[in-house]
């Protein structure tokens, strides 16, 4: 007996069956780098669509204490206001410098890094309160950023092709850029203080005389995230490309 197949059918079959590169390349972005970044856009959207409003996302001791409104701990890191430049901005930022960690310095320490996400946080909450931030997510980036910069210090950048610099100087520059724009230098200032308090106790208090390391990665933590095996496919961004933009390009000293 002979089957014949419709064509068409056929076609579909075989176009459903090949994978979506849109997909693939979304699922290679180290998890939580992924995860926040993507948690960041869908609040976002959210806010646009006007499913829920930043009054609902905002930083409130009281309402976290009194009205146990927990997920404003999580929440107020999440917003970066209105679709705009701003965001754009801090979305380009939060998702280079964050994955440049993950795939750097973090790279088979998916615990460490969560941990480092959660003391940062923790600190930023318990400033903030002191300060009356209502959003941290902006001061969140800059701390990755400080972080990043401070490990690869001998990494060259351009900014906007006006300014070349090292690139422990880019937290700085961008809170001059902060300041252009008529936003508070109170945020950026709490992500490099925070960024700053991290990187002593981690990079350098160890290896002081007489120092050592305050900072462990609870064994909860290291047994949720941490897994035995790396992908061997694994294509980690440059580390030479810290901006991946004209404006945010830089090379090592000597390459």
């Amino acid at each position: 007996m002979t089957c014949h197949q419709n064509p068409e059918v056929l076609s579909v079959s075989v176009q459903n069956g090949l994978p979506n590169p849109t997909a693939g390349k979304y699922l290679q972005i180290p998890v939580v780098t992924r995860a926040y970044t993507t948690a960041c856009v869908l609040t976002t959207a959210a806010v646009q669509l006007e499913i829920i409003t930043p009054f609902q996302l905002y930083f409130n001791p009281d309402l976290i204490l009194r009205n146990y409104q927990v997920w404003r701990l999580i929440t107020n890191f999440l917003f970066f206001g209105p679709v705009g430049f701003n965001f754009l901005f801090n979305m380009i930022f939060l998702y280079r410098y964050c994955r440049m960690l993950e795939e750097g310095s973090f790279r088979g320490r998916t615990a460490d890094f969560v941990f480092m996400f959660l003391f940062g946080g923790l600190l930023m909450t318990i400033f903030g309160t002191f300060v009356s931030l209502v959003f941290l997510g902006q001061a969140f980036t800059i701390m990755l950023v400080y972080v990043w910069s401070r490990r690869n210090p001998n990494v060259r950048m351009n900014f906007f092709g006006l300014l070349n610099f090292q690139a422990p100087f880019l937290p700085w520059v961008l809170m001059g850029f902060s300041l252009l724009l008529g936003n508070s230098i109170i945020v950026d200032l709490l992500g490099i203080a925070v960024g700053h308090v991290y990187f002593f106790l981690e990079d350098v208090f160890p290896n002081q005389p007489g120092g050592g390391r305050w900072l462990k990665t609870p064994s909860i933590i290291k047994m949720l995230f941490d897994t035995p095996e790396e992908d061997a496919n694994y294509n980690p961004l440059p580390e030479e490309r810290p901006g991946g933009f004209a404006w945010g390009e830089g090379q090592r000293l000597g390459g």
